[in-house]
């Protein structure tokens, strides 16, 4: 294995540019967005990710190294709300309404939990389930980049 300035990432492959990594780095959907920061893969190998600007990472992207080598990006469970009910597209906007990020499925969406969207959902007829689960919420405007709160 190599050391030293070869265990630096500069650079990101999406899924559909690589085939096969060497290990995996498992992080939280917040964990999911840097520039610069330490890492330490699943196998427990320490690399730094030195990326040019901020990046969003997705569940199967992978980090590559400056020796080639890949580390692919795995989504971590994490401690969420399921809300389900018979018409999800109300719930949607309002919840993207308040830039929260929002997994969208055919029958539930998944937010982090939060006690104020909880409650806003709830008086809204939403059936509610904490759920532990790989959080990969869709992007930003025009499919790409994150949603943030108000608080950003």
């Amino acid at each position: 294995m190599g050391r030293g300035k070869d265990l630096v990432s500069h650079s990101i492959c999406v899924p559909s540019n690589w085939s096969k990594a060497y290990d995996k780095v498992t992080l939280t959907y917040d964990e999911r967005f840097l520039r610069r920061k330490m890492l330490t893969t699943d196998q427990g190998e320490t690399f730094l990710v030195d990326l040019p600007h901020t990046t969003s990472l997705n569940h199967g992207d992978a980090f590559e190294l400056a020796d080639g080598r890949l580390i692919k990006v795995s989504a971590a469970t994490e401690d969420l709300l399921e809300i389900t009910a018979e018409n999800l597209t109300p719930l949607a906007w309002h919840i993207g309404n308040r830039h929260t990020p929002c997994q969208i499925e055919p029958t539930r969406l998944l937010i982090q939990r939060d006690h104020v969207m909880r409650d806003m959902l709830h008086k809204l007829g939403a059936t509610l389930q904490e759920v532990r689960e790989a959080f990969t919420p869709e992007g930003g405007a025009y499919g790409h980049g994150r949603t943030h709160g108000h608080s950003h």
